[in-house]
């Protein structure tokens, strides 16, 4: 087999990318490698890190090169002086690295986080100082690393997470009030989220402060009876050391999880009533407007009916304020505004068959649906108090993001935003500025702080040095359509030609997807992610094509639900329906087209070359799901129930029951510390391609998680997958 590093490649290929296409000749266009993509940074696109607004809206600050905080004018970014200088965080005679700051609310005080040690997706521990601004002191708030260290509101008090128990710190007197004590490893956690709800309800902190900060809510989880998973760990020894953690997969036990209000003024803990049933989920909680209401969302184990509750704090009794339910599940969003009166808030939902905004008053029972049509929702961003504005993100086309805001008295949408593309918008204090993040699939990321009418106060980043390096490529430009699947629905794709394509001759594809629930691959945006090496194969010769297939988002609930209890089935029939129209081109080889992805990707993926042999010769799954039955049972019963109550589901669409069909060349790769998609999945797969006498390539990353990151990895992941292509499609 050829390697990659070996591979000399003759003809230099012109490539263009819309508005940064070069009228440069083919002898001075470079070749992509992978080099420049994993490990010299060539393709790295700049963004606005530490990029924190002031409350008074007008300021912010910024962490330097050099470790300094300063403060700049938010409106023509004038430096106006320096928050802190690296050299004054020292602490007993040594330099205090800093890895991120939070700011008290008065402003008076930071937190220095250093040291991080990450723990899973979400989850790092740090050693934390406390700093405070005017006296230039740096304390220590603990000795040991914590989790979640945060201010109360009055700016006098620490809370954060050690050992599975939750403490609170009086940053006067230094006297630490302990919140719990019954924190055990793999037993009970409180103020921290489990495995399963970090990596589904995608939170780790589990406690909140309430708005005047007279009380702690938090999370208790008595994962007891949950069964435990291990993972080994190669760190030079005669013998690998053990992990074990708790790890409910599909249809397995949950932790039983409780909400608890804690008194900070008398010490005293309350148990919110969320209902007498234990196998249920509290995917959020929060704090309204008052000091002591405490909202909290209740869903069933099926995840087809959504409550919210409104609890007291003084004695946890509760009250259900709204009540929702599906026939398929709900997705559970951070949507939820309060809003002044008191009396009512903002959610979305799906329930005319698009997410959109609702206003919920429960005190006069109403539900008033403030945004309609096919465009749905993505984010709310949050509501001007002071003129009753509602700032939101939506999906326009299916393929941008747009920008708008609602008058919660006009009901009358604007949009903020111009250009096509994708907005990620992040608001500053008071919603009177916005950092708007926007690409295009021409257009590299750019980042503009822009005020409450959507003009550009100024530019924060062109990304000017990333557009000036690809002049001294060519790419091949990302041309959208769609493609009709067997029942006639279009789908949208994209697809990548070589610069110098030729419609006469044939060439090899290669498909890229996810294909999960509610993703999206195919968007108007800059796809940083693979779309380096997407045009590195490109160049080699390759077309590369993305599909997003039945199940995927921003079409609607009926779209995106119909793969309901049948992962794999109606997915895997795009991908190979698209692939078999791509065949049927004249341009396109079909002798020579296959497909790769990672984690459902590979999942899919793996589906295709074993449901469709002669369709696809060649795949490549990163870290696949292979058996639904092994998944935590959040993710997997969202969509499929438990595997006793939908066998054939999980079983029909399985790769483990398909190995028999491996025609084509397949690759196998999986992170051996993969606490999220487990190895078990690829060494099922593999025993069952071996019990059938099929051939395969497999590769194993030691101590490598679900990302596959880390030194050199990434480089010899993708080399690995390179020569894969090169030699076998």
């Amino acid at each position: 087999m050829l390697s990659y590093t070996l591979r000399i490649i003759s003809a230099i290929i012109c490539l263009s990318i819309g508005c940064l296409a070069t009228t440069k000749t083919r002898a001075q266009s470079k070749q992509i490698t992978l080099e420049d993509i994993w490990l010299n940074g060539t393709f790295s696109a700049a963004s606005v890190p530490g990029f924190n607004v002031l409350n008074d809206g007008k300021r912010y600050v910024k962490t330097e090169k050099n470790g300094d905080i300063k403060i700049y004018a938010l409106n023509n970014n004038k430096e106006l002086g320096t928050l802190l200088q690296a050299g004054d965080l020292m602490f007993e005679g040594k330099q205090v690295q800093l890895s991120e700051f939070k700011f008290s609310s008065d402003e008076k005080k930071l937190l220095i986080l250093t040291e991080p040690e990450p723990i899973y997706r979400h989850s790092t521990r740090y050693i934390t100082y406390v700093y405070d601004i005017a006296a230039k002191k740096l304390s220590l708030l603990e000795p040991a690393k914590v989790l979640h260290p945060d201010f109360s509101p009055d700016a006098q008090k620490v809370a954060y997470v050690k050992d599975n128990n939750l403490y609170i710190k009086n940053l006067a007197s230094g006297q630490v009030q302990t919140v719990t004590s019954d924190g055990a490893k793999n037993k009970i956690i409180n103020g921290n989220c489990d495995w399963v709800y970090e990596e589904e309800f995608s939170f780790t902190q589990a406690y909140q402060w309430s708005p005047q900060g007279n009380y702690l809510a938090y999370y208790k989880f008595d994962e007891r009876r949950v069964k435990e998973y291990t993972m080994f760990f190669d760190e030079g020894k005669e013998y690998p050391t053990e992990y074990r953690y708790k790890y409910p997969k599909a249809g397995e036990d949950n932790s039983i999880v409780s909400i608890h209000i804690f008194n900070v003024n008398n010490n005293n803990t309350t148990t919110v009533d969320i209902g007498p049933e234990k196998d249920q989920y509290i995917p959020r909680i929060k704090w309204t407007n008052k000091d002591n209401e405490l909202a909290v969302t209740r869903l069933n184990r099926h995840q087809n009916h959504m409550e919210l509750l409104l609890a007291q704090a003084t004695t946890g009794a509760s009250t259900l304020i709204y009540d929702e339910k599906n026939k398929y599940y709900i997705d559970i969003t951070d949507n939820l505004t309060f809003l002044p009166d008191n009396q009512s808030f903002l959610i979305t939902s799906e329930q005319d068959g698009y997410n959109h905004i609702y206003r919920r008053n429960w005190v006069k029972n109403e539900l008033t649906q403030l945004t309609h049509g096919v465009d749905e929702v993505k984010d709310v961003l949050g509501v001007n108090t002071r003129n009753g504005q509602v700032f939101y993100t939506i999906t326009e086309d299916v393929i941008n993001t747009s920008f708008y805001l609602i008058d919660l008295k006009k009901k009358t949408p604007k949009l903020l935003s111009t250009q096509k593309g994708t907005h990620s918008i992040t608001p500053c204090n008071g919603f009177n500025y916005f950092v708007d993040r926007y690409s295009s699939s021409q257009q590299v990321p750019t980042f503009k702080l822009i005020d409450a009418k959507g003009k550009v106060v100024r530019v924060l980043e062109e990304n000017k040095k990333l557009e000036a390096r690809l002049k001294e490529y060519q790419f091949g430009n990302i041309a959208f359509l769609t493609i009709p699947n067997r029942d006639g629905v279009s789908l949208n794709a994209y697809m990548i030609k070589p610069a110098n394509f030729d419609a006469t001759k044939k060439y090899p594809v290669l498909f890229y997807q996810y294909s999960g629930p509610g993703s999206q691959q195919v968007l108007n945006k800059f796809p940083l992610d693979h779309y380096w090496w997407h045009q590195l194969l490109v160049q080699k010769g390759y077309i590369v094509v993305v599909a997003d297939g039945t199940g995927t988002g921003g079409r609607g609930e009926a779209f995106k639900k119909k793969t309901y209890l049948q992962l794999g089935k109606l997915e895997s029939d795009d991908q190979i329906d698209v692939a078999n129209y791509l065949g049927k081109q004249n341009y396109v080889d079909a002798g020579r087209i296959g497909i790769w992805g990672w984690s459902f990707g590979g999942f899919m993926s793996t589906i295709c070359v074993l449901k469709a042999p002669e369709t696809f010769k060649a795949a490549i799954a990163v870290a696949p799901v292979t058996n639904w039955r092994l998944y935590d049972n959040i993710y997997t019963e969202r969509f499929m129930r438990k595997p006793d109550e939908n066998k054939d589901g999980y079983d029909d669409n399985s790769p483990l029951q398909m190995a028999k069909n491996l025609k084509g060349k397949y690759l196998l790769i999986h992170g051996m510390a993969d606490d999220n998609v487990h190895l078990q999945n690829a060494t099922e797969l593999s025993k069952a391609l071996v019990d059938a006498n099929k051939n395969f390539d497999a590769f194993y990353y030691t101590n490598k998680n679900h990302s596959i990151y880390g030194g050199n990895t990434r480089y010899n992941l993708y080399v690995k997958m390179t020569d894969f292509i090169l030699n076998n499609l």
